[in-house]
């Protein structure tokens, strides 16, 4: 499974836009016929999504397509407009049923079939942004096309009645939940935006918080956001050598029969040496090691 530190969205009827997320190395580039399109431009965005996923060099970065709400009466022709260009996967909003992820994943496996690809070789990610999909969020998750799990934050603040604060204790319950789903069934978590993408500081705050939540990523509305992202989802060079000096000991403590261990005045057991293998894997991930 891709690194998802950064998911980088750009509004999929701006072509110059697009082409400028390519020079950033970023690990998700998300072309949006959703709210990031007005009504009368998502013709233009169908088009220009579908070239540019079949003209365009995206490198490292993933190549996904973020469609309209399944019932909005705009998927059919979203979907039907950007799997023939294949996309590396596309994004679903407002999930609140495991229905709506066999849709897509219907149409996708159609897809796949007609052009002779490997099935599931495009992938779904769901945004789950209200009251009611947090209440389905087990049997969304259970999906097998699934990769990941975004967490809308602003919608569901409103599905619930919620007043948005830059604290967000408001939404912090959701979250929790996301990235408990998420890590259950085998998934990545993607965090909220950040909406005020001038405030760089409040977004190493806000994604190193989310971080420490346990989501694997973050949400990206501008390209300042990018770096500050990717950094907080990245594990430093302490933190690896920590979990290197951790995991060698291990290794080497139960290949002498041992179990619990202790090393540097603190008594080590199988939690903590998870954690230090989850360190180090995501530092793969990131090219780090």
């Amino acid at each position: 499974m891709r690194a998802r530190r950064a998911l980088l969205y750009m509004p999929g009827d701006d072509r110059h836009k697009i082409e400028k997320a390519l020079t950033l190395d970023v690990d998700c580039i998300c072309m949006d016929m959703e709210d990031g399109v007005a009504l009368n431009h998502k013709t233009e965005a169908r088009r220009i999504i579908a070239a540019a996923l079949r003209e365009l060099t995206f490198g490292r970065s993933e190549k996904l397509a973020r469609i309209n709400a399944v019932g909005s009466g705009l998927e059919m022709e979203d979907i039907e407009a950007v799997l023939p260009s294949r996309p590396d996967g596309i994004v679903v909003p407002k999930v609140e049923s495991l229905e709506q992820i066999h849709w897509a994943s219907g149409k996708i496996e159609a897809a796949e079939l007609a052009h002779g690809w490997p099935v599931n070789s495009i992938r779904l990610i769901v945004d789950v942004e209200s009251a009611k999909g947090m209440l389905a969020l087990k049997e969304i998750a259970s999906h097998d096309r699934l990769d990941a799990l975004i967490f809308g934050a602003e919608d569901y603040a409103v599905s619930i009645g919620a007043l948005r604060t830059i604290e967000a204790w408001e939404v912090f319950t959701a979250r929790s939940l996301v990235v408990m789903n998420a890590r259950a069934f085998g998934l990545q978590a993607i965090d909220m935006v950040t909406i005020d993408f001038r405030d760089l500081e409040m977004v190493r705050r806000a994604a190193a918080f989310g971080a420490q939540l346990g989501f694997t990523g973050k949400q990206v509305i501008h390209p300042a956001q990018v770096g500050p992202v990717q950094e907080a989802f990245t594990p430093d060079d302490d933190s690896i050598a920590k979990a290197s000096r951790l995991v060698e000991a291990f290794e080497s403590h139960q290949q002498g029969g041992r179990g619990a261990f202790a090393l540097d005045g603190k008594m080590i057991d199988m939690p903590l040496v998870k954690a230090a293998q989850g360190v180090l894997a995501r530092a793969r991930a990131a090219g780090r090691i």
